[in-house]
C-alpha cells in the first residue's frame, strides 16, 4: 500500500509538473500573439524580408502600386495633347494600357526564367545590345533630330532602354566570374570601362546622352559595391566627370540646357520654357494640390507632360504630399533590391546579387534625374520615371528588371530557408 501510494503521489506531481510548463508555454504563447499583433510589430514584420514566404511581397506590392499610380496619372496628363495630335484624348491612355499589360505578362514570365539561364548568356545578350545599337543607327526612326527608336508595327522600341537591361546583367556576370581580380588587378577592373566606351560611341551618336549617363552611374555603383579600391573608384569619378564636361561643352544644345536650368526665368519663352512652365505647376500645387484632373499646365502649357514632367502634374495635383508618396515608393523599391543584393552576397549568389545591385542603382539614378529635372534641380535630360512616366519600351523593360529582381529573391530565399522557431509557431497558430 505505501509503495502504490508513493507511486500514485509520484505520478501526480509529474501530471502537475507537466500542467505547469503547458501553462507556461501557453501563456508564452499569448503573450507572443499578442505582441506580434501590435500595429509597430506588424508594420516591421511586413517590411523586414521574411523566409516563411518565397517572395517579396513588399517589392510586389510597390512596383505594381506605382504601375497603377502611373497609369492614372498618365491618363490625367495625356488627354488634352491626345485630344490636339490625334482627335482622340484616350490615345495615350489606350497605348499605355496596351504596354502595361504586356509589361505584366513579360513579368509574370521572367520570375519563371532561373537566374543561372541570364548569367551564361550575358555575352550574347551584351551583343545583342550592341547591334541593337548600331541598327538603330541604320534603319531608327528619327523624332527632334535624334534617331533613338525602331518601329516594329504598332510598337516602338527605344533600344537604349534595351541596353541598360543586358548592360547590368552583362556586369554582373562580369563581376561574378572576376570579383578577386577586379579588386586586385587594374587590367581587370578596366575592361567594364572599356565595354561602356563601345556603348558611349554608339549612345552619343544617336544622340542620348541621358541613358549614357545612366549607364556611366551603373557602372560606377557596381564596381564600387564589388569592392573596388578607393584610388581607382577616384580616379574613375575624375575622369568620367571631366569626359561628361566635354560632352556638355562640346555641344551647343547641351550647354544650352545648362545654362537654363541655372536660370530658366532669364528666357522664360525660349530656352528656359520647358523648366519655368514646370516650376509653376509645382507651385501651383502647394501641399494638398489642386485635385486629380484639375491640371493647368498640361492644357498645352507644359511640353511632354505625361513623359519627362509627369511629376509636375504630381506636383500640381496632388501636391507636396503626392511627390513624398512617388518618392518613398521608389526609394522603398530601390532600398528592397539593395537588400536582395546583400543577402545574395551573404549566401555567395555573387550573380543575382550583382544584378540586383545594378538594378537598385539604375531605378534610383533614373528616378533621381527625372524628378531632379522637373523640379529644376537638374539638367533635363529626357529619362522617364520608371514604372510611372509614359513610354512603351521604359515601361517593358522596367517590368523585365523587376521580373528578374524578384526571381532572384526567391532563389535567395530558396537557398536560405531554414527551419526557424517562428515560422514554427506560426504553423502551430494556423493548426489551432
Amino acid at each position: 500500500m505505501t509503495s502504490a501510494a508513493a507511486l500514485r503521489s509520484k505520478k501526480l506531481q509529474e501530471q502537475k509538473a507537466r500542467n505547469e510548463r503547458n501553462e507556461q508555454q501557453l501563456e508564452l504563447g499569448i503573450q507572443e500573439l499578442a505582441a506580434a499583433q501590435s500595429p509597430w510589430t506588424r508594420i516591421r514584420d511586413w517590411w523586414l524580408p521574411e523566409q516563411s514566404i518565397l517572395y517579396d511581397r513588399v517589392l510586389l506590392w510597390l512596383a505594381l502600386g506605382l504601375l497603377t499610380f502611373g497609369l492614372v496619372m498618365v491618363s490625367s496628363a495625356s488627354f488634352p495633347v491626345a485630344e490636339r495630335l490625334t482627335d482622340n484624348p484616350f490615345h495615350f491612355v489606350i497605348r499605355h494600357c496596351m504596354y502595361l499589360v504586356l509589361g505584366i505578362a513579360l513579368l509574370a514570365t521572367v520570375i519563371q526564367i532561373p537566374s543561372d539561364w541570364w548569367f551564361k548568356g550575358s555575352g550574347l545578350l551584351l551583343l545583342g545590345a550592341l547591334a541593337s545599337l548600331i541598327l538603330v543607327l541604320v534603319v531608327g526612326h528619327e523624332v527632334n533630330g535624334a534617331r533613338r527608336w525602331i518601329k516594329i508595327g504598332p510598337m516602338t522600341l527605344q533600344v537604349a532602354e534595351l541596353a541598360k537591361l543586358f548592360f547590368v546583367i552583362y556586369l554582373g556576370s562580369y563581376l561574378t566570374r572576376r570579383i578577386d581580380l577586379v579588386q586586385e588587378n587594374l587590367r581587370e577592373f578596366i575592361k567594364p570601362l572599356v565595354v561602356l566606351f563601345f556603348f558611349a560611341v554608339l549612345l552619343l551618336m544617336q544622340p542620348d546622352f541621358g541613358s549614357l549617363a545612366v549607364m556611366v552611374s551603373i557602372v560606377v555603383g557596381m564596381l564600387f559595391l564589388a569592392g573596388a579600391r578607393l584610388w581607382q573608384f577616384f580616379a574613375i569619378m575624375i575622369v568620367l566627370a571631366f569626359g561628361l564636361t566635354l560632352l556638355i561643352i562640346k555641344e551647343p544644345y547641351r550647354m544650352q540646357r545648362v545654362t537654363s536650368f541655372l536660370d530658366p526665368w532669364q528666357d522664360p519663352f525660349g530656352s528656359g520654357y520647358q523648366l519655368t512652365q514646370s516650376l509653376m505647376a509645382f507651385g501651383r500645387g502647394d501641399w494638398l494640390g489642386q485635385g486629380l484632373g484639375n491640371s493647368i499646365q498640361k492644357l498645352q502649357y507644359l511640353p511632354e507632360a505625361h513623359t519627362d514632367f509627369i511629376m509636375a502634374v504630381v506636383g500640381e495635383e496632388l501636391g507636396f504630399i503626392g511627390i513624398v508618396a512617388v518618392l518613398l515608393a521608389v526609394f522603398g523599391i530601390v532600398l528592397r533590391a539593395l537588400l536582395i543584393g546583400r543577402r545574395g552576397l551573404q549566401i555567395d549568389q555573387r550573380f543575382g546579387a550583382f544584378v540586383a545591385y545594378g538594378i537598385g542603382i539604375w531605378f534610383a539614378f533614373q528616378a533621381l534625374v527625372n524628378i531632379g529635372a522637373a523640379a529644376g534641380m537638374l539638367p533635363t535630360k529626357g529619362l522617364t520615371l520608371p514604372l510611372v512616366s509614359y513610354g512603351g519600351t521604359s515601361l517593358l523593360v522596367s517590368c523585365v528588371a523587376l521580373g528578374l529582381l524578384l526571381r532572384v529573391d526567391y532563389e535567395i530565399r530558396v537557398a536560405s530557408v531554414k527551419v526557424a522557431p517562428r515560422s514554427g509557431l506560426r504553423r502551430r497558430r494556423a493548426t489551432t
